[in-house]
C-alpha cells in the first residue's frame, strides 16, 4: 500500500509539473502575434506581446489593440502588420496609456522591422478611369489597394508610439513607420509619435484619409511623403532631426510630394490634391557628407497640387540645401500649388525657391508659377498637443 500511496505521489507531482509547463507554454503562446486574422482578435493591455512574423488583419478581420498595450517586433523585415483592404485595426490609446508598437532588440535602430501598412479602398492615381485604379503593395504585389470609396474606413489610431521601422530589403522594396495605402478619409488618424525609422516617417501612397497631430523624429529618409494621389490633409506635423543624427539616404526632405506614382504617370487621373496646414520641419544635425543634411525642405513635384499653409522650415544648426523645388526631371507642381511658408535659422546653401530644371530626356525645360509666398509671419505647428509623447522640443 505504501508502494502505492509513494506512486501516486510522484505521479502527482509529474502530472503538477506538465500542467506548470503546458500553463507556461500557454502564457508564451498567448504573447505571440504572427499568422492571418480573419475575425476580431483583441488584445490584453496587461500582456506585453511580441511580433515574431508577420501579422496580417484580412478582409472583414479586425485588430483591437486598448489603450497602454505594448508590442515589441522581433529584428527583421517580414515582421510587420498589413491591414488589408476590408481589415481594421483599431489601436485607441490615450494621453496616459498610449499604444506603443517597438523593436524588442536590446539596443534597437531604425529599420529594425517592417512597421504598419493599411491598405484602403480610396482612390489612387492611374492610366484608368477614376475609381478604377489599384496599386500593389511593396511586399507583396498580390496584395491590392485603392478603389473609388473615398469615405473608406480602416479602423482608428489614435496616441500610438511607432518606433524602429521601416525596414528596407532594396531601393524598391521598403516600408516607412506608417504607410496608408490608398486609405480612406472614414479612418481616424491622430495623435501619433513615429520616431528613429528607416526611410520615411509616414507616406500617403494615394487614398484620402486625413491626419492630425504627428510628430516625427529621425526619420532617414523623408519626414512626410506623398504620391500616387492623395487627397487628405495633414494637420498640425512636426518633424525633427536631431544632433546628432545622420543618415545614410541621398536625398532626405521634409515634405517630398508626387501627384502620381514615381513621377511615371503624368498623365493619370486622380493625382495629389492635398493640404498640409501647421507644420514645422526642423533642422538640427550637422553635415557630415554630401548625404547628411536636408535635401530640400519641401519639394512638390510630377503633377502634384498642394496647398501648405502656417508653415515654419527652422534650421538650427544643420544644412537645407534648397528650400522650396517646386520642379523635377518628371515633371512640376501644379500652377495652382500655394505654399506659405517662414524660413528661420542658417541660410539655405542653394535655393529660395528654385522653379526650373532640365526635361528627362534633355529635350527643354520644366518649369512651375506655383505660388510660394515666403514671409516671417508663419508659426508651424502647435507643440503642446505632444505633451503626452515625453519629448522634448528645442525652444523658439
Amino acid at each position: 500500500m505504501k508502494k502505492l500511496f509513494f506512486a501516486l505521489a510522484i505521479f502527482s507531482t509529474l502530472l503538477a509539473a506538465c500542467n506548470d509547463d503546458d500553463d507556461k507554454k500557454k502564457d508564451q503562446d498567448e504573447n505571440i502575434l504572427e499568422g492571418n486574422i480573419t475575425d476580431v482578435k483583441e488584445l490584453d493591455p496587461a500582456v506585453e506581446y511580441r511580433l515574431i512574423g508577420a501579422l496580417t488583419v484580412k478582409e472583414g478581420g479586425e485588430l483591437v489593440i486598448p489603450a497602454g498595450t505594448v508590442i515589441k517586433a522581433e529584428i527583421g523585415f517580414d515582421k510587420y502588420i498589413l491591414v488589408e483592404m476590408g481589415g481594421k485595426i483599431m489601436a485607441e490609446g490615450t494621453a496616459d496609456k498610449p499604444v506603443t508598437f517597438m523593436s524588442g532588440a536590446a539596443s534597437p535602430k531604425a529599420g529594425y522591422w517592417g512597421g504598419i501598412i493599411i491598405n484602403g479602398k480610396a482612390k489612387v492615381s492611374g492610366a484608368g478611369a477614376s475609381g478604377t485604379n489599384q496599386g500593389s503593395t511593396e511586399i507583396d504585389g498580390s496584395i491590392k489597394y485603392g478603389g473609388n470609396d473615398n469615405a473608406d474606413n480602416s479602423g482608428k489610431l489614435t496616441y500610438v508610439k511607432l518606433f524602429h521601422t521601416g525596414a528596407k530589403v532594396d531601393a524598391e522594396t521598403e516600408h516607412n513607420g506608417l504607410t496608408l495605402n490608398g486609405v480612406g478619409n472614414g479612418t481616424i488618424i491622430e495623435n501619433l509619435y513615429i520616431a528613429e525609422g528607416s526611410d520615411d516617417g509616414i507616406e500617403f501612397f494615394g487614398g484620402s484619409v486625413n491626419v492630425k497631430n504627428l510628430l516625427v523624429v529621425n526619420s532617414q529618409d523623408d519626414m512626410f511623403d506623398i504620391t500616387q494621389g492623395w487627397t487628405g490633409t495633414l494637420d498640425n506635423a512636426y518633424g525633427i532631426w536631431e544632433a546628432p543624427f545622420l543618415t545614410d539616404e541621398g536625398d532626405p526632405r521634409g515634405i517630398e510630394a508626387d501627384g502620381n506614382l514615381d513621377g511615371k504617370g503624368p498623365d493619370h487621373v486622380d493625382q495629389s490634391d492635398f493640404t498640409i496646414k501647421n507644420v514645422s520641419i526642423v533642422v538640427n544635425a550637422p553635415k557630415a557628407d554630401d548625404k547628411t543634411y536636408m535635401h530640400d525642405a519641401i519639394k512638390i513635384r510630377r503633377g502634384a497640387k498642394a496647398t501648405i499653409t502656417n508653415c515654419l522650415v527652422w534650421n538650427i544648426s544643420g544644412e537645407v540645401k534648397d528650400f522650396v523645388d517646386v520642379v523635377d526631371k518628371r515633371g512640376g507642381a501644379t500652377d495652382d500649388t500655394s505654399i506659405a511658408c517662414t524660413y528661420k535659422g542658417i541660410a539655405y546653401v542653394g535655393n529660395e525657391v528654385t522653379r526650373e530644371t532640365a526635361n528627362e530626356d534633355g529635350s527643354g525645360t520644366i518649369t512651375s508659377d506655383a505660388t510660394v509666398t515666403v514671409s516671417d509671419s508663419n508659426t508651424g505647428a502647435n507643440t503642446s498637443v505632444f505633451s503626452w509623447t515625453g519629448y522634448s522640443f528645442p525652444a523658439n
